[in-house]
């Protein structure tokens, strides 16, 4: 280990690169001390250190999207659980989805403290603390966002029969956590894998860029079981969904045409099934918006585990995280856009939000028997 001085400070450097700091040049973490510098990742440490303007703009933009983040997730937590027409079993997945975008963004200080100090200036403690909340809160995201497509294809295809009571969706809940949890325990313990810093070493997330058989392993396995078979999921639940819609309406088509009437549907049935289309339409924007969201961070990973090297750059890096944070935003006022029934109880608690949204009469009564008998059932 060397140690040079640029500018009346002490950058603590590898030997192998006190030579290119001799012309004034700094690299990525050139302010970090010694006893620090064993937990980043050599590959980020022959890169020069970005512009400081860099680091203060995705500081800004973190601010914006934490702000965005935790007003609209906590809008949708508080008025899922306070209204008694959105406390239903499939909404338990909604409220779930909610907190692991609120606490994702929770954890964004952090990073906005690294960006304004320029660099690894929280250290391992809170390193550690980013990145496990978020492996937490981004796999449990996933999970839920299967779970989410699973609801809807059941609460579709099979409206009577498929639709969850409340001790089954705290279940399925209970057992997302239990599916997650470990897959943020174990690097957290450095029992299979570890989390380290990445990028601008503002960030961090489970080691993907060390060319270990431990490391391809664990990459390899989370890929599969955190990424690829929740989207596998989605994809599937909600194709079904679109096969069975088409063939519904066909069908219903082709017999009214049989009876000469213009349609089978009853108001009531037409009511009730526009309200469920435009929920299952914010589920699959949701869904849509995770998959869009996470593959990029995902193709990354794996370039760092069994691709060039050289091609993840620390700008590169930066992108797919605000990628994932962006949706964290996003995922919300999805939900206060295409939800018929949230956007009415934001109507009522919230007026001066100047929201304009009715369900029509036999529906809304529909809902609230419905709900009642949900009550009493599990009571």
């Amino acid at each position: 280990m060397g140690v040079v001085h640029l500018d009346n400070q002490t950058a603590y450097r590898p030997e192998a690169l006190i030579g290119a700091d001799q012309t004034g040049l700094r690299y990525l973490g050139w302010n970090v001390p010694p006893e620090d510098l064993q937990y980043i990742p050599e590959h980020w440490q022959q890169y020069p250190e970005p512009e400081a303007s860099l680091h203060y703009l995705l500081g800004l933009l973190y601010i914006a999207f934490t702000i965005f983040a935790l007003i609209g997730n906590g809008l949708v937590i508080w008025i899922f659980i306070s209204a008694k027409p959105l406390r239903t079993p499939s909404n338990v997945f909604v409220i779930n989805l909610a907190f692991c975008d609120f606490f994702m963004m929770a954890k964004t200080p952090i990073f906005i403290y690294n960006s304004f100090t320029r660099g690894f200036t929280l250290g391992h403690v809170g390193c550690q603390i980013f990145a496990f909340v978020g492996s937490l809160t981004g796999i449990g995201a996933g999970a839920t966002n299967a779970l989410i497509a699973y609801d809807r294809y059941n609460t579709i295809t099979r409206p009577f029969e498929g639709r969850l009571s409340l001790t089954k969706a705290i279940i399925f809940i209970c057992l997302i956590w239990a599916y997650t949890i470990p897959w943020a325990v174990l690097p957290l313990l450095g029992i299979w894998g570890r989390y380290v810093p990445e990028g601008f070493l503002t960030s961090c997330t489970f080691d993907y860029i060390s060319s270990t058989f431990d490391t391809r392993l664990f990459v390899g396995s989370i890929f599969t079981f955190s990424y690829v078979l929740p989207m596998s999921l989605i994809i599937y639940y909600y194709s079904q969904i679109v096969s069975h819609v088409v063939n519904h309406e066909k069908s219903l088509r082709e017999q009214a045409k049989k009876m000469n009437v213009e349609s089978l549907r009853s108001n009531q049935t037409k009511n009730d099934s526009s309200v469920e289309i435009r929920i299952a339409k914010a589920a699959i924007t949701v869904c849509f918006l995770f998959v869009a969201s996470w593959t990029p961070y995902a193709v990354l990973a794996l370039i760092g585990a069994f691709g060039d090297k050289s091609l993840l750059t620390p700008g590169v890096t930066m992108f797919p995280a605000c990628a994932c944070k962006f949706v964290a935003c996003l995922d919300p006022y999805v939900y206060a856009i295409s939800h018929p029934r949230y956007r009415i109880e934001l109507q009522k608690r919230l007026p001066w939000l100047a929201i304009t949204e009715t369900l029509p009469a036999e529906t809304a009564s529909t809902c609230t028997e419905q709900q009642d008998g949900n009550a009493n059932t599990q009571t």
